[in-house]
């Protein structure tokens, strides 16, 4: 039997809308959550709980696709994910609700690596920039219409409905991966690298709660374990993460590539609705207008990718979109409190447009240095280094921008606590110093996109082809 491509490219749609939106949408249901179980304060570990857990597994479910199939672990995974949603709906307190959003992230893991390596299995290099430009812009629309669809379910009806609706969707995915994807591969005999698997675990968690809560102890402790994780690596039989994806100038460059792309869109992000609101005093509904802006850049840019990395190469692609991307930061370190939406907008949708190019060029060019038994652990790396980079950015720039607060306002402020405060601001000088704030993250972001360059010039222009079997 043959794979059925269209409806496979349906069900791997659904599954990415799924943990897009699933990473965003309890956001704006804090206060029905907080009103029915209660414990305020553990509430962030709603969120990140479902984050670390998918980040962490993003890496182990790409090498598990790889020894078992494409098929079976990505069920699996869509399966674990519907589990913990049933157990999140169901949740009577906050310490089990924080349970059942680490097991949707245990899920998310294997969807976010293995769709893409089943994108890649199903369609040739030439269209391989299309079908990435259409999962981004699952990805972008779903996480943009989470918070708004949490907000509605939260106030019109119930926030258990959050969880519930993942239930027919995900059955339905399911049910279509199963029936119409078809995998004809030999199953060699191998064993999972378990004192790998939990080294990585350990020391990923460690280092990215340290990076959340500003904890060095737990940042050296993580990697220290990371370190011991490599050691190990070097000498398990067959290791979690191969030596030789290190000694490969391809992967190494589009690891680090992807790990500027989550870095840099860290910032506008979380800050362009924050400057937006604060500086120029904008709804929230212009606000996030102005941020959906790069939502439709990114994957207008990745749909027309293939035509510039079939012609110029990967790296070069690459390169392109952080050029953009520098230009992006330019202009939004140029904002001023007179500055209109449109001109945020437009910086936006710059900023989009070279994230997409970055994003799927290291993604396409990775997958297509190797064959099908070694695509899974390629994808899994690209998509967990963009996930740390993302961590790692969000570290950054919050320093960045709390420490200029604390500087112009004498004493400790963080943005959260300024945008609060503006209500009272008669003077203007927490307006003032937000707006410098947020300046100072977008120079860093030039800072950023200046290092993704150095890191994308490691790959050679021109790689050979292993992977354009579909």
């Amino acid at each position: 039997m043959t794979t059925r491509r269209g409806p496979v490219t349906a069900a791997i749609m659904m599954a990415m809308a799924l943990a897009a939106i699933d990473g965003t949408i309890v956001a704006t249901a804090v206060p029905a959550i907080v009103r029915d179980l209660g414990s305020f304060s553990l509430f962030p570990w709603v969120i990140s709980g479902y984050m670390l857990a998918q980040a962490v597994c993003t890496p182990i479910y790409g090498r598990l696709a790889d020894i078992y199939g494409r098929k079976p672990m990505l069920a699996t995974g869509m399966a674990i994910f519907l589990f913990g949603s049933v157990l999140a709906a169901l949740a009577t307190t906050m310490p089990i609700l924080i349970v059942a959003r680490v097991v949707q992230g245990v899920g998310a893991g294997a969807i976010q690596s293995i769709v893409q390596v089943v994108a890649a299995d199903l369609y040739p290099l030439e269209e391989r920039g299309r079908i990435s430009g259409l999962l981004s812009s699952v990805w972008g629309v779903s996480a943009l219409l989470g918070p708004l669809v949490g907000g509605l379910l939260s106030e019109l009806a119930s926030w258990r409905l959050i969880f519930w609706l993942n239930v027919p969707v995900g059955v339905a995915a399911i049910a279509a991966i199963v029936a119409f994807l078809h995998e004809d591969f030999e199953r060699k005999p191998a064993r999972v690298d378990v004192l790998g698997a939990a080294l990585l675990v350990c020391g990923v968690v460690a280092v990215m709660l340290g990076l959340q809560e500003s904890a060095w102890w737990a940042i050296a402790a993580g990697l220290a374990v990371l370190v011991a994780f490599a050691w190990w690596e070097r000498r398990a039989a067959e290791p979690l993460i191969p030596p030789w994806i290190w000694k490969d100038r391809v992967l190494l460059g589009s690891f680090l590539g992807s790990a500027i792309v989550g870095m840099v869109l860290v910032g506008p992000t979380v800050y362009l609705p924050t400057y937006a609101q604060g500086v120029l005093g904008a709804g929230a509904v212009a606000a996030g207008f102005a941020l959906a802006v790069q939502s439709i850049g990114w994957p207008i840019s990745v749909s027309m990718s293939a035509r510039l990395y079939l012609r110029y190469g990967f790296r070069d692609t690459a390169l392109v979109g952080l050029s953009l991307i520098l230009v992006s930061a330019l202009l939004f370190a140029g904002m001023g409190a007179d500055s209109s939406l449109i001109y945020a907008g437009v910086c936006a949708f710059v900023n989009g447009s070279g994230l997409g190019l970055v994003s799927v060029s290291m993604l396409v060019g990775a997958q297509n240095t190797v064959g099908w038994e070694r695509r899974g652990v390629v994808t899994g790396g690209v998509v967990f280094f963009r996930i740390g980079g993302g961590a790692l950015g969000a570290a950054i720039l919050a320093a960045v921008a709390n420490t200029t607060l604390a500087n112009r306002l004498d004493g400790r402020a963080s943005v959260d606590e300024a945008v609060r405060a503006l209500r009272d601001d008669s003077t203007g000088a927490i307006k003032d110093a937000l707006a410098g704030a947020v300046h100072n993250v977008f120079l860093v972001m030039i800072v950023m996109a200046v290092l993704g360059a150095a890191a994308v010039l490691v790959i050679p222009r021109r790689v050979p082809s292993h992977g354009t079997d579909a």
